[in-house]
């Protein structure tokens, strides 16, 4: 079977079965809680303005550079990907149709670069965070803007670099002597 045919089986089966008023509405409420990262960049600035968790906000935010590097920079023009919707013009989209490419899906991988942070700085946050990743992930299929495969790339790739963000920053304090701020595990 055609990878093209199995996505697209899995689009149209969201499409048949999963459609409804509440969720048209739902949805692309969701989707632009991520339109250029929003969520998680206010996420960032919030714990980067607290001073307990300040450390944390460094490494959301450095996790979601690196996302918007690899996702929007490298991967998404050198792949150039066509979307789901460009190629079933027929699904009436409920939002506009985005104009770049569609591997991997940047909603989800900063998603997911977010939950990857916040899991590996041992917050509790990103168990709400996790939920709500994985509704903008969905949102993403249900809006018919990208194949499954864009998303799961996008999930894989963003919880790697959100934890590629904590390696880093232990990594700069240990090089420049500068000690983790001393607080008990698992806050927040």
């Amino acid at each position: 079977m055609c990878v093209r045919t199995f996505e697209f089986g899995i689009l149209n089966w969201i499409q048949a079965n999963c459609r409804t008023d509440f969720l048209d509405t739902v949805m692309p409420f969701a989707s632009a809680l991520c339109n250029h990262g929003e969520v998680w960049i206010a996420l960032a600035v919030i714990l980067l303005l607290t001073r307990r968790y300040r450390r944390t906000g460094v490494v959301l935010a450095l996790a979601l550079i690196l996302d918007g590097l690899c996702c929007n920079v490298i991967l998404k023009p050198l792949i150039a990907r066509v979307r789901p919707c460009d190629v079933n013009a027929a699904v009436e989209l409920l939002v506009s149709r985005p104009t770049d490419w569609s591997f991997p899906s940047g909603h989800t991988a900063a998603s997911f670069a977010a939950v990857g942070a916040l899991l590996t700085e041992k917050r509790r946050l990103w168990k709400p965070a996790f939920i709500l990743a994985v509704l903008i992930a969905f949102s993403r299929l249900y809006l018919y803007l990208h194949w499954p495969s864009d998303v799961l790339a996008g999930a894989i790739l963003g919880t790697v670099l959100g934890f590629a963000a904590g390696r880093l920053t232990r990594w700069v304090e240990k090089k420049t002597g500068r000690a983790r701020p001393v607080g008990r595990e698992g806050e927040t």
